[in-house]
């Protein structure tokens, strides 16, 4: 043990729940007595009913997970709870962050840290600590380690089991990890480290549950990617005691096995245990079990009527009254259709504008390889794969891998292309894209779901870093797509350079697209012609210069036109080309205004696109006022729509109007 004293925290995880579990089971433990547990049967309906309010409010929402864990999360808790305090002789990381509401509604049973029904209708949005990820900045009364990266869980549990070893506390460590989060490269560090250390008695005793289900976001593993079972089985050789269950639905045999893990990993913590549960994800429906992604997401449209077959079908048929009452009460509160006028610009995502792109110039013989990481079905790129399938490759969860597989495409002469979300790109693909440049083997970057886009996901999925991540990567050009026409032509445009570079003999930059997750205007205006590598003028007006970039290029136009109707005209430029700024054209722009400047982003303002612009001008002799709108040094949190985040960071158009009222 250390002689170091180590620092006093305040404990802000909640007690143990005093009553038991509101719908419970009895069933026997490994000495033939009677425990009650939670019904797991309840935690799904509770999620199908939490995840009921989030899409009526315009979040997405997951099922496939949580049902999955509900029967090894019921055996966790209730053996966890058996201990008081809990946290004295527990430390519980979920690491696979989807089944969080499984746990949010798995503790409401219990009433834990005062949650109960109704706090779950709240689920994802901006006033509940509810968040479509774990969070400890908002929840530290039920999470201790925030979660949402797969595999990013496991080596925080490793730090916390070595930790209690150097402290001489005793406690066990417990982590969940899903099969796609085992993909992950920090993951399979962690284990090798895990049983490395505990064999030479480093660590207190650690658990490892394992949902094994052969299934992630966009389908069966072993038929995307690669069979996981030889990653399982290689626990064994790294010094873990791999233990399997057959079923992991069986609510009995899951507890046994964790009531002898904890028993055993207690009587020798020098061979960490893993329990590998073979589950079905989305169990418990049988339209998402039989589904190719185990209903990663939730199913049911908003007010959808098919709610009560749902529960009752959890329910084998019979759901209790209270739920049914419950989705009663949502069907109620179907608010009347009203007729919308079509809008007179097509609105879309961004991303069918990046596979027109492809497409384009697959068709026109550039050899084009698409290497994804489970996502390609957010990001766009999912019908790049389904027209080229010979051209595609899914490396399963893992975005450092997926980067550096396309940097030996690239040497070998294919034009690489890997996707994912923005803050898994920017976090686990950053070294590799800097390798990348360094070997001369660039890629082409497509990093959706920017900024506060990921509304409903919460801060461990909000890249507000993104652009400072890269944009000083050498032989880099980041671009910020603002609508779909703007990302199919620059796109299409960087393939071109891309081609023209290699052939002549010169090494192309890597260019990194980013963009948001809503829907936005198919373009901003129909005659723009989209100069490679410039600003495009989108409104003039003396009053002011916005400069936009990104989802923000809506915002500043809509305020342009609320203040037009107030007499007032100001330029609106998208400032695409975040770190190579076409400073000609805002700088002509600037004079026009009297110098006054707006930046507007879904960013950091420290060291995001504003701060670039403002260099580059100042650098040029430029003179000006500044106000730079952006995130003011804060994570995000959930919430039904990006828009709510923006009104409360004030990143909308009353901020940019109110931020134009300030210079007259």
């Amino acid at each position: 043990m250390s002689s170091l004293k180590a620092l006093s925290i305040p404990q802000k995880l909640a007690k143990n729940p005093t009553n038991e579990p509101s719908h419970s089971l009895r069933i026997k433990n490994g000495q033939g007595k009677e425990v009650v547990v939670a019904d797991p049967k309840a935690t799904r309906a509770l999620v199908a009913l939490m995840n009921q309010h989030a899409v009526i409010g315009g979040a997405a929402a997951h099922w496939g997970g949580p049902a999955a864990f509900a029967e090894i999360m019921s055996a966790t808790h209730a053996l966890m709870f058996h201990a008081s305090p809990w946290f004295d002789s527990y430390n519980f990381v979920n690491d696979a962050g989807h089944t969080e509401n499984g746990i949010y509604a798995l503790r409401s049973l219990y009433h834990f840290d005062d949650l109960n029904f109704e706090s779950l209708k709240g689920f994802r949005s901006i006033e509940s600590k509810l968040t479509g990820h774990g969070e400890a900045h908002l929840n530290p009364e039920g999470v201790l380690i925030s979660n949402g990266p797969l595999g990013s869980g496991l080596p925080q549990a490793q730090g916390l089991a070595f930790a209690d070893k150097k402290l001489g506390n005793d406690r066990v460590t417990l982590c969940a990890l899903s099969d796609g989060g085992a993909m992950e490269g920090e993951a399979r560090e962690a284990m090798a480290a895990i049983a490395g250390l505990s064999a030479k008695g480093k660590m207190n005793p650690f658990i490892l549950l394992i949902s094994d289900n052969n299934t992630k976001l966009s389908g069966r593993i072993t038929d995307d990617s690669y069979d996981m079972g030889p990653t399982f089985n290689a626990l064994k050789d790294l010094g873990w005691d791999l233990r399997s269950i057959k079923d992991g639905h069986d609510l009995q045999s899951v507890y046994i096995a964790l009531e002898d893990a904890i028993k055993d990993a207690k009587e020798n913590s020098t061979k960490p245990i893993a329990l590998r549960f073979h589950t079905i994800k989305g169990y418990g429906v049988k339209s998402t079990e039989e589904s190719a992604s185990g209903g990663h997401g939730y199913p049911l449209k908003g007010y959808d009527p098919k709610l009560i077959d749902f529960l009752n079908e959890i329910y084998d048929g019979s759901a209790p009254s209270e739920f049914i009452e419950w989705a009663k009460e949502i069907l109620s509160q179907k608010p009347e259709e009203t007729s919308k006028s079509a809008p007179a610009v097509t609105v879309e995502k961004v991303q069918p504008g990046l596979a027109r792109a492809c497409d384009r110039a697959m068709k026109e013989g550039l050899p084009l390889f698409s290497v994804a990481s489970d996502l390609q079905g957010s990001t766009g790129i999912a019908p790049f794969h389904k027209s080229y399938p010979e051209n595609s490759l899914d490396v399963g969860i893992a975005e450092a891998n997926m980067v550096s597989t396309a940097v030996g495409l690239a040497k070998a002469g294919f034009i690489p292309l890997v996707d994912t979300f923005a803050q898994f790109g920017i976090t686990k693909g950053n070294l590799p894209l800097i390798m990348a440049n360094l070997s001369q083997g660039p890629v082409i970057c497509l990093f959706s779901h920017t900024g506060f886009q990921d509304a409903a996901d919460g801060a461990s999925h909000q890249a507000t870093t993104y652009f400072s991540a890269v944009s000083s990567i050498p032989h880099t050009t980041v671009i910020s797509c603002s609508c779909s026409k703007e990302a199919e032509e620059y796109l299409y445009a960087a393939l071109h350079e891309y081609k023209g570079q290699a052939e002549a003999g010169k090494t192309p930059n890597s260019f990194v697209f980013f963009y948001g997750r809503e829907n936005f205007p198919h373009y901003y205006n129909k005659d723009e012609k989209y100069q490679w590598r410039k600003a495009q003028v989108l409104k003039t007006g003396e009053a002011a210069t916005i400069v936009a970039t990104g989802p923000t290029v809506a915002k500043a136009l809509k305020a342009s036109e609320e203040l037009k109707n107030k007499g007032i005209d100001v330029t609106v430029i998208n400032n695409a080309f975040v770190n190579e700024p076409d400073t000609q054209t805002i700088g002509a722009a600037l004079k026009k205004s009297h110098g006054r400047l707006i930046t507007i982003e879904d960013h950091q303002v420290k060291a995001g696109m504003g701060a670039m612009l403002c260099h580059a001008l100042l650098q040029e002799g430029h003179e000006f006022k500044l106000v730079s709108l952006g995130n003011k040094g804060e994570f995000g949190q959930s919430a039904y729509k990006a828009d709510h985040l923006y009104a409360r960071h004030q990143m909308d158009d009353h901020a940019i109007i109110k931020a134009v009222q300030s210079f007259l």
